[in-house]
């Protein structure tokens, strides 16, 4: 138990120094929007490229990648006829996809699991398919969708061309040349990349944190019911397809189950907030989700050690 609180407890401390930063107005008005897109352009591209390029790419194969790849793509998927039933806007459509599917395997991950199973590199295939396949999608959808309610109609060219505008598609796709080629990047090259990348996670964090000031109460407004739709899908369904799908139809037992489930319960990432942020769209929805998610993952993820371990 005393890993799986410290994990929230991490990311909860950096997000309320994020708060308090933002009752003092230290960072002005435009505080949370310079940190969000300063992780979008700058450190992010970082964090994936160094990330992937010093990865094994064999492990994009893997086995356990199967699973996340299977149940994150469901889970994502799910969110979407749901949406659309209501006519919700294209932005929100993409966003609270993103939210149902996208995991916090970074920040709460990796101690979650090293609590939990004494093995943190349980949660590589979680980290190396969202990076090398969810980031991309979803952050080039938000480009080239039509906005909300802004009448956007993008261009055959523009939708082709949106990866390369992208920067985190660009970074990606760097990294895992870089990781398939084997090519040792020397370090002059690979240490201000590695100093940039450490700024991604606690800018997304603080900029969260500084989102928080003046903000209602998750669900409310216009995005309720696909903030309860998302957290549902999120915290309930995604645990139970990873369940289904190891235990029942693959036959997994003992510690390679209780990792699939114990990745796929873990909530959403603040990294879909960042990215609504950099598009402006759902940013709230975003946010609520983030949050709800994280608050209903602590019972979800206690209850699954319990049973499982």
């Amino acid at each position: 138990m005393t890993g799986v609180l410290e994990g929230f407890l991490v990311i909860g401390v950096v997000v309320a120094v994020g708060y308090l930063l933002a009752r003092g107005n230290a960072l002005g008005d435009q505080g949370a929007r310079v940190l969000s897109r300063t992780a979008f352009f700058v450190a992010t591209p970082a964090l994936l490229f160094s990330t992937l390029a010093a990865s094994d790419v064999r492990e994009v194969l893997s086995f356990p990648l199967l699973i996340t790849a299977v149940t994150s793509s469901l889970a994502c998927l799910l969110f979407v006829p749901l949406a659309l039933a209501r006519h919700r806007p294209a932005g929100e459509v993409v966003v609270g996809s993103m939210a149902a599917g996208y995991v916090n395997a970074g920040n709460l991950g990796i101690p979650i699991v090293t609590y939990v199973l004494g093995n943190p590199a349980a949660v590589a295939p979680v980290l190396l398919f969202q990076l090398a396949v969810l980031t991309p999608v979803f952050t080039t959808l938000m480009d080239v969708l039509p906005g909300d309610g802004r009448g956007e109609r993008p261009s055959w060219v523009r939708i082709v061309l949106a990866p390369l505008r992208n920067p985190i598609a660009v970074a990606t796709a760097a990294g895992l040349v870089v990781s398939a080629t084997g090519v040792a990047l020397p370090e002059p090259v690979s240490a201000p990349i590695e100093l940039i990348a450490d700024l991604a996670v606690p800018a997304m964090l603080l900029a969260f944190g500084i989102s928080l000031r003046g903000a209602r109460l998750p669900g409310a407004g216009a995005t309720g019911p696909s903030l309860w739709i998302a957290v549902a899908v999120k915290n309930v369904v995604h645990p139970l397809l990873a369940w289904g799908l190891a235990g029942g139809i693959l036959g997994l037992t003992g510690p390679p189950l209780v990792a699939a489930v114990v990745c796929a319960a873990l909530p959403t990432a603040q990294n879909v907030f960042g990215y609504a942020m950099r598009y402006d769209r759902a940013v709230v929805l975003a946010r609520d989700a983030a949050l709800a998610s994280t608050i209903a993952a602590v019972p979800v993820l206690l209850v699954i050690a319990a049973i499982l371990t």
